[in-house]
């Protein structure tokens, strides 16, 4: 019986490569699934729903909550005490299991079924949704945002095909094969490059452009709204030879080859694509001998090769690693090269591209604020020409760089305590007020409801020749424990980004932005809240509010001036301020302050000399212990330096680190040859 609720595979209007990738995963499961990634509303779960009515039913014994075949339960019945091996065999639609976000891991891996175990008197396996997904699809929608320690579930369900739970006292194993599809917004995060390589196809989706497209996607969407089983009867047709032609491709799939030829070819592919390990060789085998099956061919094609080449290689590109420097024979070398070579050759040179030396030396150069000369200077050739007809003030002068190049890095968190948290994020682990996140350890009632059976038990057991019950074991109030679950939250940031003149000295402030907007995209995708103080002249700003938005924050940091001196002692005084309000609001908060300077301190507030007192100012901040302090140093790495922001940090007690310490591949760099 067919689901006509369900929107029809073949009524969906465009996504032609979305719905390829999707058949060609259910054709072959070593294919290993797909990820969607993209906009909002472009028919991606109306897809995957339309893929499992397309599906043919599967036959599972009546009342089986694994969705065993009948070899499967022969062979491998994990005894769940419903199935007695003889109950009747049925046929029902593959399923669509939905993983929300907030499932925590007993729900998605199973585990103890509670009122069972207690009335029977021995641990009982309740399924989670990896049983309910064998022989079906799981969807994942955001799975960017998807727990670690659940992704880490899914991971080993998928690779193995059988899902083990060691937890509890329970040590229970059931089949797990499901074709995996999850979709997420790049902008939110990607994902962890072991989960990422996990799904064998990736397809990018966006709104059709073709307006005759959008007509038609609202036309078909108002006729199935308005009669879905009218609707349904027009496609049937369609449905139907398109699940005869699926039934048909999985037969012939066993018979299909590929010559040596074309696996070189593939492995060509994904060396120049520079992916990581072999399975980008071995997903592309499969998916182009799935589209040979589909077109009933028993022999792989260069086509069908190069049709799943981009679904493949999508989301493991990287790019070329950077050529290695040249010896200091090979310049001097050039140098002496260039020595030799005729004056004529090198005017020649230089007529030829009289845009060369114009273009050094530009590509940087900032945007001045505040009195600007520059146009009465240019081309003049005496000093007397280029001096300024009236003076300029140093403090007003600013200069305005432009954001250098992102780049991602090194992970940084808050130290766990014990402290009962809500909330939601990627960046430090805490204990959770709720029933979300990883059971460790178990703890008396708080109110939560949320029951540790395993805890209960052990408490209850030396009491039960005392009691009487009716069931196999006797609980008491006094007996019942309670789970404390761990996940990780997101994090308040605050940046105090040095805005002084120094900081414009060759450009710095221009990789300092990189830097910065590398910690900012960082904390959007860490689910963290922002908030920016800048200081210059002789005061500090509260430059961004605490906000989530990096729209907001970028356009905040493109803009922001550089010149004046360095009122830094100002600026902690004005990141007190700000952390007191913070903590005023939630009081579980755990601040993380990143200080950005060169630390060159030269603006008192009293009467002691500056940096004594910003020493002064920085002890008295590091004795609240919410607070969590990262120093990052940008001043150049010369043979003759100030370390003032070494000194700084130890007086915070903070992590200090150098701007190009920030990169999170600067230990591989280390390490390589």
């Amino acid at each position: 019986m067919r689901n006509i609720s369900i929107f029809p595979f073949p009524a969906i209007v465009g996504q032609e490569d979305l719905k390829l990738a999707l058949v060609l995963t259910a054709v072959n499961p070593r294919v290993e699934g797909v990820l969607i990634r993209g906009e909002k509303g472009t028919a991606k779960s109306t897809a995957v729903r339309g893929l499992a009515a397309l599906l043919p039913e599967i036959e599972v014994p009546e009342g089986c909550l694994f969705s065993l075949s009948q070899e499967e339960a022969a062979r491998s019945c994990p005894g769940c005490r419903l199935c007695d091996g003889q109950r009747p065999v049925m046929k029902r639609p593959v399923q669509v299991i939905n993983l929300p976000l907030n499932a925590t891991e007993d729900r998605v891996t199973g585990g103890i079924d509670f009122e069972e175990t207690v009335r029977r008197g021995e641990r009982t396996f309740l399924p989670g949704l990896l049983a309910l997904a064998h022989r079906g699809i799981l969807y994942v929608d955001e799975v960017n945002l998807l727990d670690d320690h659940l992704a880490d579930s899914i991971l080993s369900a998928a690779a193995a095909g059988v899902n083990t739970v060691e937890r509890e006292g329970i040590s229970f194993s059931h089949p797990a094969r499901f074709i995996l599809v999850g979709t997420m917004n790049p902008e939110e995060g990607e994902l962890r490059p072991q989960f990422l390589d996990r799904f064998g196809l990736c397809e990018e989706v966006k709104a059709e452009e073709d307006r005759a497209a959008r007509v038609l996607t609202m036309e078909r969407r108002e006729a199935f709204d308005a009669d879905p089983a009218a609707f349904f009867a027009d496609f049937e047709d369609q449905m139907r030879q398109l699940r005869e032609r699926l039934i048909m491709a999985r037969q012939v799939l066993a018979k299909v080859t590929i010559s040596g030829r074309l696996r070189a070819l593939i492995g060509e592919l994904c060396a120049e694509a520079n992916v990581a390990g072999h399975r980008a060789d071995l997903v592309m085998e499969q998916a182009a001998r799935a589209l040979a099956a589909l077109s009933d061919r028993t022999e792989v094609e260069e086509g069908d090769i190069l049709r799943v080449a981009p679904m493949v290689l999508r989301h493991r590109q990287r790019e070329a690693p950077p050529p290695p420097p040249t010896s200091q024979k090979e310049h001097e070398h050039d140098h002496s090269r260039d020595q030799d070579q005729p004056q004529e050759e090198k005017d020649q040179q230089s007529h030829e591209n009289p845009e060369q030396e114009s273009s050094q030396g530009s590509s940087s150069q900032p945007r001045e604020r505040g009195n600007d000369n520059s146009g009465e200077s240019s081309g003049k050739g005496t000093d007397e020409n280029r001096e300024p007809e009236t003076p300029v003030n140093p403090d007003a002068l600013e200069k305005v760089f432009e954001v250098g190049v992102t780049f991602k890095v090194k992970p940084f968190t808050a130290q766990k305590d014990r402290v009962f948290r809500r909330g939601s994020g990627r960046r430090s682990r805490s204990r959770i007020n709720g029933l979300q996140g990883r059971y460790v350890k178990s703890t008396l009632p708080r109110g939560t409801h949320d029951v540790a059976l395993d805890a209960t038990l052990r408490a209850a057991a030396p009491f039960q020749g005392q009691r009487k019950s009716a069931c196999a074991i006797a609980i008491e109030p006094q007996d019942i424990r309670e789970k404390i679950r761990e996940r990780r939250i997101g994090n308040f940031l605050l940046f105090v980004v040095d805005a002084s003149g120094s900081m414009g000295a060759r450009a710095r402030m221009v990789a300092t932005k990189g830097a910065i907007m590398s910690l900012l995209l960082d904390a959007y995708q860490k689910r963290d809240k922002v908030a920016m103080i800048s200081f210059n002249k002789a005061e500090a700003r509260l430059a961004l509010p605490p906000t989530s938005s990096i729209d907001t924050a970028a356009r905040m940091l493109a803009d922001l001036p550089v010149g004046g001196r360095t009122p830094l002692n100002a600026a902690l005084v004005k990141s007190a301020d700000v952390l007191r309000g913070q903590l005023v609001r939630d009081p579980t908060s755990r601040p993380i302050v990143v200080l950005i300077t060169d630390g060159r301190c030269n603006v008192s507030l009293g009467g002691a000399k500056p940096m004594e007192e910003c020493l002064v100012l920085a002890r008295r901040l590091s004795q609240d212990e919410r607070l969590r302090f990262i120093v990052v140093d940008t001043e150049e790495q010369e043979l003759i330096r100030f370390g003032m922001a070494t000194r700084i940090a130890e007086a915070l007690e903070a992590r200090y680190v150098k701007t190009e310490d920030l990169r999170a591949d600067t230990l591989l760099e280390l390490v390589r040859p």
